[in-house]
């Protein structure tokens, strides 16, 4: 006969902390206090099968589940001395949820169950009439909204009636007689609203409200929260029936919750509040103002109420010593709920706390110097994404905000400026010191010195890919795109929402992390990598085995990637450099020309400019390697579109305004994947390929003089997808390179890669490296042209290439990578076939993604490259999947 029901209590369990899966993370945990001898309210715990069971018998319950819920009632009434439903004495439970993963709020739970109109009255003898009234209220207010659907606010408006009636603000100044009232007023709600009267029989009532709690795990909040939080709809919930113990039972009960250190800053310290007189739901409802549990922190906060340790100091002294022995047990912070009933102390809940990113960082480090855990396994317990709080200004929680507007969260980060609506006037504010806010319908390249000169960029159009999104996320700037409500007038110079219009000038604070967008000016906290911050990522890069560069174009790109422990440089996109005003006539001087002669002359003024860009990176990164793609976009991006634009480049040029325009119309492509960009650009017009080279290689000379350095480019070709375009390429590059060295008296080391980021290319890979130094994956590009293949072809592509000996299984590889990471492994493996030594990397926005540089390591990549903003980010999560490689027991990715 299967086990459905575990008990615990009076030192015992049936379960441990191990059986989570099993019991739920209240129920494991329940049991596991209950062991260490705790005093734990005796219980049992319906396991999360039953969920399964339920749900997958048109939610029916197995047919022995009864009797073993009988059997462990038994088991509470000898350890209680009360029995359920006797009239007499008693038995009164709690039905609360646990699932495997903490959901805190999400599902429902009943307390006080087994009260009737038979019930109450011996409770009443036994403790008070008002405090026996006011349990059986809750009671049916409670079990009335969670298992007989009555809104809650019907309850609370017949509260409010009779509290207005006696002239009192708090529940607590309500008599026994009131309660009764009360109670009589509830029950009558429910027959007029359900037409039967609510449920007098405690056996329909338990069943009842297991009923509501398993239904709880499919209802919209517990959906929502686990899309949220990737928790699997197939775990189920467990049930926890447990016996009642009461904080409302006067001045000498109350009820609280606790965590054994402080989870906003992570100090060491009790953290919480309680209610004196209360129960658990009171606590967090708001109806009264919580204490607080220290005199530290009463006195702290100002506050009057006397804290748990001045009013209950036994059992507060108690509570002290188990929470520091649960902390101890779990080697974790804990959250803690307890209750206090005349003076003896109960605990009905630990589990691990959720924490700020702050705070995790400061327990995990603090931890592992206490002793507690190891410093591989504080490497472990950060969630590597969520640094991405600590590493972008953000608002200061205490400040006060009005916010106008919502969009999409696209680029994390909070910013504060003047709105502009042009990147030239955001360029002029920046120049005189002064912060703005650029806000545009949408951003296109032309914009990218107005969105390098803002603080942050704000968009009523796009998505989180657009170019709004993406570039501003590498840049680490603050974006909200897609605020819809927000109506631009460029015209006229203003943005309104609503009724309220913005001017040019006026101050707006945007948060990228949450998409609001508020009015006035919302003081920011700002990011600092030091202390423990500092101290884990030391501990990450001892263990991880993947180097970590960064996507940087500018040297403040370059910078900040330095600052943020980069290794050098996987992606510097040549093309970002062209558009600055000085430069950009030039370019399209270059594009626009007719002749080989003209792009020559256009590309010689743009050569120095090139050249010095490629000084200032090398300089900044001081012999680290730096990979330099060359001019990848298609020609039409950089065209003028206005007829002013078109008229400057005119002038410039010596030609009509007429024939530029025709020509620009010429060049315009409308899938520019299958056009003019990349290496069919650079093959034909190869002017360009020389004067890039030479800009690199000159650069790379000058700045190995300065820094006293070897300088080694590494010179990436884009959307190559055959070798011979590779060849023809690199035939290029080599002849430049002789000129310069003849030119300069001395050689200039460099090596010569390419971007896989088509999928023809990662299956040619075995040719492409026998003329390439190294590979980068551009996952950008590569997911577009791969997002064709189906999921069953991916499988059907995996199985065959396992077949063929060119993909190991491993357990970190899914088919949730589809065809994009069956097409890397494929890339990966292929051109180490040919050349066992090429380097490998990925440059693409995967490379800050945890789960992707998982992937990287298991498929034996040498280094990820990501937004200097996300490099701490890479660092750890690059550390993590190291040591769970390790800890699986693969063999782990070859280091050639």
């Amino acid at each position: 006969m299967a086990k459905w029901v575990y008990t615990f209590g009076d030192g015992q369990a049936e379960g441990a902390s191990a059986m989570r899966d099993l019991l739920g993370g209240k129920g494991a945990n329940l049991a596991e206090m209950a062991s260490l001898g705790l005093p734990v309210p005796p219980g049992f715990t319906i396991t999360t099968e039953v969920c399964t069971y339920y749900y997958a018998h048109g939610r029916s319950y197995p047919e022995d589940l009864v009797a073993q819920v009988q059997a462990a009632l038994e088991h509470v009434a000898r350890l209680t001395g009360r029995r359920f439903g006797d009239p007499r004495n008693p038995l009164l439970v709690s039905v609360r949820s646990g699932a495997r993963a903490s959901m805190p709020g999400m599902m429902d739970t009943v307390l006080n169950l087994g009260l009737n109109d038979e019930t109450v009255n011996a409770l009443a003898k036994a403790a008070d009439p008002r405090f026996a009234y006011d349990s059986y209220r809750r009671f049916i207010q409670m079990y009335g909204n969670v298992v007989l659907g009555v809104d809650h606010h019907e309850f609370e408006a017949i509260l409010e009636i009779e509290r207005e009636k006696r002239g009192v603000g708090q529940d607590t100044d309500l008599t026994a007689e009131d309660w009764k009232l009360v109670v009589e007023r509830y029950k009558a709600l429910v027959e007029e609203l359900l037409e039967r009267p609510f449920p007098q029989d405690p056996e329909d009532q338990l069943w009842g409200a297991i009923g509501a709690v398993f239904g709880s795990w499919m209802n919209n909040r517990a959906i929502a929260y686990r899309q949220l939080h990737d928790i699997p709809a197939d775990w189920g919930t467990a049930v926890n029936v447990q016996a009642m113990v009461f904080g409302n039972m006067g001045e000498t009960s109350a009820t609280g919750v606790a965590f054994t250190r402080n989870p906003a800053t992570g100090a060491k310290e009790l953290y919480g509040e309680f209610l004196v007189n209360a129960q658990g739901e009171d606590v967090v409802a708001g109806i009264r103002t919580p204490q607080d549990l220290t005199e530290r922190a009463r006195i702290e906060a100002g506050s009057e109420a006397p804290s748990l340790e001045a009013a209950m100091p036994e059992a507060f002294a108690e509570f002290r010593t188990i929470a520091e022995r649960l902390e101890a047990h779990y080697r974790d912070m804990q959250d803690l709920e307890f209750t206090i009933e005349r003076g003896k102390l109960w605990m009905l809940q630990t589990r691990s706390g959720k924490r700020t990113a702050k705070a995790s960082l400061k327990i995990a480090v603090d931890m592992a110097a206490e002793g507690l855990i190891t410093e591989r396994e504080a490497v472990m317990r950060i969630d590597a994404a969520a640094l991405d709080q600590l590493l972008h200004p953000t608002l200061d929680p205490q400040a006060a905000r009005n916010v106008v507007a919502r969009g999409l969260p696209a680029s994390p980060g909070a910013a504060t400026g003047e709105i502009v609506f042009t990147p030239e006037e955001a360029a002029a504010r920046n120049k005189d010191g002064r912060a703005v806010i650029l806000v545009r319908a949408e951003t296109s390249p032309e914009d990218i010195h107005g969105m390098i000169a803002a603080r942050g960029i704000l968009t009523s159009r796009g998505g989180m890919t657009s170019h709004a999104a993406v570039v501003a996320r590498g840049m680490g700037k603050p974006c909200v795109s897609g605020a819809g409500s927000v109506k631009i007038d460029h015209r006229a110079g203003t943005m309104s929402i609503g009724g309220r219009v913005w001017r040019e000038g006026e101050v707006i604070t945007i948060d990228g992390g949450t998409g609001e967008v508020m009015e006035g000016r919302v003081a920011m906290l700002q990011p600092e990598m030091t202390g423990e911050f500092a101290t884990l990522m030391g501990w990450a890069d001892g263990v991880r085995r993947l180097g970590i560069r960064a996507n940087a174009d500018t040297p403040n790109d370059a910078r900040a990637a330095r600052e943020f422990g980069a290794e050098g440089i996987g992606l510097c996109r040549t093309e970002h450099m062209f558009f600055e005003s000085d430069r950009i006539i030039a370019v399209r001087e270059m594009i626009l020309a007719n002749s080989t002669e003209g792009r020559r002359a256009a590309l010689d003024k743009i050569l120095p400019m090139q050249r010095q860009d490629f000084v200032e990176l090398f300089t900044i990164m001081r012999g680290l390697p730096v990979t330099i793609r060359l001019l990848d976009p298609p020609l039409h991006e950089f065209l003028p579109k206005t007829d002013e634009e078109i008229g400057e480049v005119a002038i410039v040029m010596g030609v009509d305004p007429a024939l530029l325009r025709e020509r620009a119309m010429a060049l315009t492509e409308t899938n520019p994947m299958l056009g003019y960009r990349g290496c069919r650009l650079l093959l034909t017009f190869p002017e360009i390929t020389e004067m890039q080279t030479r800009a690199i290689l000159e650069a790379a000379a000058e700045a190995a003089r300065r820094t006293g350095e070897p300088v080694i480019p590494e010179i990436m070709v884009p959307l190559i997808g055959m070798r011979s375009e590779l060849d023809r390429m690199k035939a290029t590059i080599d002849k430049t390179a002789a000129a310069v060295a003849q030119d300069l008296g001395q050689a200039v080391e460099y090596t010569v890669g390419t971007m896989i980021e088509l999928p023809r290319a990662a299956l040619r890979a075995q040719e492409i490296a026998e003329a390439a130094d190294f590979f980068s994956f551009g996952t950008n590009d590569l997911t577009q042209t791969t997002y064709g293949i189906s999921r069953d072809d991916a499988a059907s592509f995996l199985g065959v290439y396992q077949e063929m000996g060119l993909i190991e299984k491993d357990p970190f590889i899914t088919l949730d990578t589809e065809g994009v990471g069956i097409l890397m492994r494929v890339g990966a493996n292929e051109g180490r076939k040919a050349k066992p030594d090429l380097k490998l990397g990925l440059c693409g926005e995967h490379g800050g993604d945890p789960a992707s540089i998982k992937f990287c390591e298991a498929i034996g990549l040498d280094y990820v490259s990501c937004s200097p903003y996300r490099v701490p980010i890479a660092r750890l999560a690059a550390a993590q999947a190291a040591l769970a490689m390790n800890e699986s027991g693969a063999a782990g990715p070859s280091t050639a």
